[in-house]
């Protein structure tokens, strides 16, 4: 506990020097003042909205003596105002709060203009092209920036004086614009569902203290959706009636009465179905109705490719390719031969890309068109390497439309091809299966390809699972491991995890490429997997810590989880001191970076990985280089970023590394499981290292409870009539 140095409220007026410390999450403030006749600032600290270097403020509150950092004015309520000198308007201008002017160009224009800047800027603009480098454009620029500024000033304050964090005001400038603040009195439920990073949960507290009552309509309506959300994000397409409502009146602590009028709304408007025990999220209903109805579509129509001779075509292929094809390759390609839809699955090292590339060779011969993609770019760009045929990702073949916010090619404008093959088909959710069955032509042989024993999708649905458990389609599954992949003890480890035995560690070869490191104590586990990125894999394997070593996570919170190992990875492999602070998170030139949300205007998707290449701070932006190119970020985007030194095991599906290394402790328990662990340790090409203990490794493997998803998929397909 803080100590209170002195009782009563005092009142302090200063000038902000530097922000210390700010929350995105509360608003929670560290700043330093300079206070007239004090050599040294002070430090205060409290919840503000936004606050400057340079403005004034005045406080009242009490001084307090922290353990730690000594004396601190803890805030209890302030007021700020613009700065008044010439030193002050030169640090606030420059502090990145209008776009278009950083340090330099704060300097010229105060030089030009005084203690008249801000006058300036507010009431005739157009007097600061006598600065050099400021013309049209920049002026443009800054009046937008600066008028801008002046009505998220107005949410920020608004938000505040309800309690809830100013570090929304941005997003929901953006999002509403002139209407924010009217927006947020009508229906702030409006946030969780218009809104990235906002949810029911924060909309419920705005709601709240605006004077919404607890049992209102409005309220349960936004309840369900977000229950409903909530469960699609934990991979459920729909979610059983019972079951929904006893979450919802957990959340709402409402009467059932009032949530069942709520789902009478809901499916009035069209927002949610309803058939028999299940309720969906209407999206959703659409997306698995619709993907059972085209695939039984796609069988029933004729195939678009000549019929060869199978036989024929498998001798020819293997002397093309100068192999020979296992027994099961073989039938995967009789059954593409005889079959609109088909479905191939096997392991690591079962030749899953020898059959996709003779399948390629075979039909391309012939004079068909081919087309190749995988949900993610890591996965696409490995097949493109592999075949030498061009592989896209499904979101960029699908051809999106940032103007009209929607996928250019679909049933009437299907793609143009007579095979379309799908690898890392486990990866595919509901909604981007949907998309994609809707552009294929109905004359279209449809090959998917992928290891139903990985994690599901990240995403709502089970989709690969669901079209081979329906028994509607041929399945070829390879399970024979070839001589040159029996070599690895990753694939052999890989399987006999598949399998539920304990891995193999030693090898004849001089180097293994699987090792364990045995660690009970989580804090030693981070000082060795550190020490392993930066030292001792690069010195001894050749891999650089940054392009080829991934560190994978069962967990993203925890001592030994994704976000803790991030934080520690970038101070020791990206110390530099330049970069911007956003809550708990620093961005720094030069930062390996994950995009964790699919953004179709900037055409970059949930999971890939890039480099931080720039930071504007004049233009308040991040650039990133990515494969399809360099991607600006505003630094109000920046939630849309986390740092990718470690990653979970979700995030690292449909990506190969070099090396990676896994960390795998009891503190992991409630995830640890044998699908998870053996996704995790199939992402590795030439080296896992893994990190932890044998006891949580062995729980791991033999939990093999797959968490239920609730989907109707498999049903709608074997009830189907061919």
């Amino acid at each position: 506990m803080d100590e209170i140095i002195k009782e009563e409220i005092q009142e302090i007026k200063g000038q902000i020097e530097r922000i210390t410390y700010l929350s995105e999450e509360d608003g929670y403030t560290v700043i330093k003042i300079r206070i007239p006749g004090k050599r040294e600032p002070i430090t205060a600290v409290g919840y503000l909205a936004s606050p400057n270097p340079g403005e004034i403020i005045q406080m009242k509150g009490k001084w307090i003596r922290h353990p730690k950092y000594g004396d601190q004015f803890r805030i209890i309520s302030y007021k700020t105002a613009v700065p008044a000198n010439v030193y002050g308007i030169e640090k606030y201008l420059g502090s990145g709060l209008i776009k278009g002017i950083g340090p330099v160009m704060a300097n010229r224009i105060v030089k030009r203009f005084g203690e008249e800047t801000l006058e300036v800027i507010e009431e005739d603009v157009e007097r600061l092209k006598e600065v050099e480098g400021i013309g049209e454009k920049r002026i443009s620029m800054i009046k937008k920036a600066w008028d801008e500024q002046k009505e998220i000033r107005d949410i920020m304050i608004f938000l505040q004086q309800h309690g809830i964090s100013p570090s929304y005001a941005p997003k929901i400038y953006k999002k509403y614009k002139e209407r924010s603040i009217e927006v947020l009195k009508e229906n702030p439920y409006r946030l969780a569902m218009d809104i990235f990073g906002i949810g029911f949960i924060t909309a419920d507290r705005i709601a709240e203290k605006l004077g919404f009552p607890k049992d209102s309509e409005l309220r349960a309506m936004s309840g369900i959706i977000y229950v409903l959300q909530q469960v699609a994000d934990e991979g459920h397409v729909y979610y059983p009636y019972e079951e929904l409502m006893e979450r919802c009146k957990k959340i709402l602590d409402v009467s059932e009465e009032v949530i069942e009028n709520a789902l009478n709304k809901l499916e009035f408007e069209g927002r949610i179905v309803r058939e028999e025990d299940a309720v969906y999220l209407s999206q959703f209903y659409v997306c698995e109705t619709g993907i059972a109805r085209r695939l039984i579509r796609l069988m029933e129509m004729p195939k678009s490719i000549r019929k060869i001779n199978a036989e024929k075509a498998i001798e020819w292929v293997q002397k093309k390719l100068g192999i020979q094809l296992a027994e099961r390759q073989k039938e995967a390609i009789r059954q593409v031969a005889e079959n609109k839809v088909l479905i191939i699955t096997g392991g690591p090292g079962t030749g899953k890309t020898t059959v996709i590339n003779a399948i390629i060779k075979i039909f391309s011969q012939i004079g068909a068109k081919i087309l190749l993609a995988a949900p993610t770019g890591r996965a696409s760009k490995r097949i493109t390497e592999t075949s030498g045929y061009e592989a896209k990702t499904i979101h960029r073949l699908l051809e999106y439309s940032p103007d009209k916010g929607e996928f250019k090619r679909n049933e009437k404008s299907p793609l143009s091809c007579d095979m379309l093959i799908i690898d890392e088909a486990s990866m595919i959710d509901v909604v981007l299966m949907y998309h994609l069955i809707k552009a294929v032509p109905l004359n279209a042989t449809l090959i998917l390809v992928g290891d139903v024993n990985q994690l599901p999708s990240v995403g709502p649905g089970n989709v690969l699972k669901d079209i081979i458990s329906s028994n509607m389609f041929p399945v070829v599954e390879l399970n024979e491991i070839f001589r040159q992949a029996r070599e690895s003890l990753i694939i052999v480890n890989a399987h006999r995890i598949n399998a539920g035995n304990f891995p193999i560690f030693k090898s004849e070869k001089k180097h293994s490429d699987f090792y364990f490191i045995e660690e009970e104590d989580p804090e030693k586990g981070l000082s060795i997997i550190v020490d392993l990125v930066k030292d001792r894999i690069p010195k001894r394997f050749g891999f650089d810590p940054y392009n080829d070593i991934q560190v994978i996570s069962p967990m993203n919170k925890g001592i030994i989880g994704a976000e803790n190992l991030n934080e520690k990875l970038q101070d020791v492999l990206n110390p530099s001191s330049f970069g911007i602070v956003r809550g708990t998170r620093r961005f720094r030139i030069g930062d390996k970076v994950m995009q964790i949300r699919n953004n179709y205007e900037k055409g970059v998707f949930n999971g890939e990985i890039g480099r931080i290449v720039k930071i504007d701070q004049e233009n308040q932006e991040i650039l990133v280089s990515f494969d399809i190119g360099v991607v600006p970020y505003d630094y109000s985007e920046l939630d849309e970023l986390s740092l990718a030194y470690a990653i979970s095991v979700h995030k690292a599906q449909g990506s190969e590394y070099p090396a990676v290394i896994i960390p795998i402790f009891i503190q992991h328990y409630v995830l640890l499981q044998r699908n998870l662990i053996y996704t995790a340790i199939t992402r590795g090409k030439k080296l896992v290292v893994i990190v932890g203990t044998k006891k949580a490794f062995i729980i791991g493997i033999k939990n093999n409870k797959i968490q239920k998803r609730y989907t109707k998929l498999d049903e709608r397909l074997s009830k189907a009539e061919l």
